[in-house]
């Protein structure tokens, strides 16, 4: 077999079946571009056309969503849900709230969950969704209105064992209290375990909040220890300041490292003593302002309105934002100013020719699916308390949380190594994650 013909085949159907879908062809192509390498050793997963049933969703859903804001106007939205794939346990995924919401952009998170979640090692499938509402600038009682009128609709599609959304985007503490309330009420079931990310008083668990940002830094730490090194002293930048970028900076900063600089969609503020953590959480979790208002409270503080945060120096750079923010200039910039580690936080933050830029630099880099899979761990985490009417303490979810990433980082390096490519985490990933949901698709058989 031709595996670079078959491969480039296999993409070229995705194309034709997905048209006009810019970031799903992306999350599939860096895929498959690690997956040659399985072909060469399992003709099994041609024969069977393994690959080209995991790249087509089991399930797509797309639904209208009409709500009435609080000057009395009708407003139209559009939900979707993607059922990507339960080969090993419920679809689960998040739920994003934000105008660029799309169904190419919710087939390529749920594409990418579908990995994420298996290299877990925790028994859940993959999928996402969301819509196109925006709620900044919204009440309360819009937002409640809208979540009521989205999950009317999606609750049907939903259940412990079968689909378990949880926040992302958009979709905060506030979003998923909405949404659980009016699922209760339809289903008349106290169903804890149907959506994650819950209140601490209602089923929710302890470090959710702080998951994806503890993990990232946790990945990195584990990375760095790999090539002898440590967060000790060292300068970093992390993009975005929402549950990831906030989480990720306080764990990085008890690892040893400092970080400078951090950003939303109205600039970044750069502090060189290091970002002051309780004003941070002030400005954006309390009164949900823009991140100017942290410059103007912090002596030694600057807000830069254009540019790019990655124009700041620093040796790890943790892009945390959103899908595509760190681009191959972005990268040049990093790579001249010495950067010598990327870790994704969000989901595919860094353009292909961004990554391909780091790999041909040396600079290590984690790729999203594996090192900001903290997140939908402690969602897992959440779903076994849940099942078993029990809470966790702080420490021992953070305890767990950690083991969980370490073995994340340990099961792609060591992938990356059996397939001749060491210290290609993103090899590593994509052939560890693959192989996982592979061997359980086969075994459900032709479904």
């Amino acid at each position: 077999m031709d595996v670079p013909a078959k491969v480039q085949e296999i993409y070229a159907e995705v194309l034709r079946r997905n048209p006009g879908e810019a970031e799903f062809h992306q999350a599939v192509h860096e895929v498959l571009e690690s997956l040659a390498v399985v072909l060469g050793r399992h003709s099994e997963y041609a024969e069977m056309k393994t690959i080209e049933r995991i790249c087509e969703p089991e399930r797509q859903i797309i639904f209208r969503v009409p709500w009435q804001d609080d000057a009395g106007e009708v407003q139209i939205n559009r939900g979707f849900r993607v059922e990507f794939n339960s080969a090993l346990g419920p679809y689960k995924g998040g739920l994003r709230f934000h105008p660029s919401v799309n169904l190419g952009i919710v087939k390529f998170l749920g594409f990418e969950q579908v990995f994420k979640n298996a290299l877990t090692g925790m028994p859940i499938g993959g999928g996402k969704g969301g819509s196109d509402f925006d709620p900044k600038g919204r009440s309360d009682a819009e937002v409640m209105r809208f979540c009521q009128s989205f999950m009317t609709e999606l609750y049907r599609h939903l259940g412990e064992y079968t689909d378990v959304p949880a926040g992302d985007i958009g979709v905060g503490a506030r979003e998923i209290g909405y949404l659980f309330g009016q699922y209760k009420r339809i289903t008349n079931r106290y169903e804890s375990g149907v959506i994650t990310g819950k209140g601490l008083g209602w089923g929710g668990a302890l470090v959710r909040t702080e998951a994806t940002g503890y993990g990232a830094a946790f990945f990195a730490d584990a990375m760095m220890r790999a090539r002898g090194e440590s967060f000790d002293g060292r300068r970093v930048v992390i993009s975005g300041s929402g549950n990831v970028a906030v989480y990720g900076i306080e764990k990085v900063h008890q690892l040893g490292g400092t970080v400078v600089a951090c950003s939303d969609s109205s600039g970044y503020v750069v502090d060189e003593s290091g970002i002051d953590l309780e004003v941070l959480k002030q400005v954006k979790e309390v009164e949900r302002a823009r991140i100017a208002e942290y410059a103007d409270r912090v002596d030694g503080a600057h807000f830069v309105s254009r540019g790019s945060i990655w124009d700041v120096p620093c040796e790890v750079a943790m892009p945390s934002a959103t899908q595509n923010e760190l681009d191959g200039g972005a990268a040049r910039t990093l790579a001249q100013n010495g950067c010598q580690y990327v870790v994704e936080g969000a989901n595919m933050p860094a353009t292909p020719d961004a990554v391909a830029l780091f790999r041909a630099a040396g600079i290590g880099f984690a790729p999203g699916k594996a090192a900001n899979a903290g997140g939908v761990a402690t969602s897992a985490l959440e779903m076994q308390q849940n099942a078993s009417r029990d809470r966790w303490t702080f420490e021992h979810s953070e305890a767990r949380l950690e083991e969980i990433m370490r073995g994340i980082h340990a099961r792609c390096h060591e992938t990356a190594e059996e397939y001749g490519a060491p210290g290609d985490l993103v090899l590593g990933a994509n052939v560890a994650g693959f192989l996982e949901v592979a061997e359980a698709v086969h075994a459900h058989g032709l479904i």
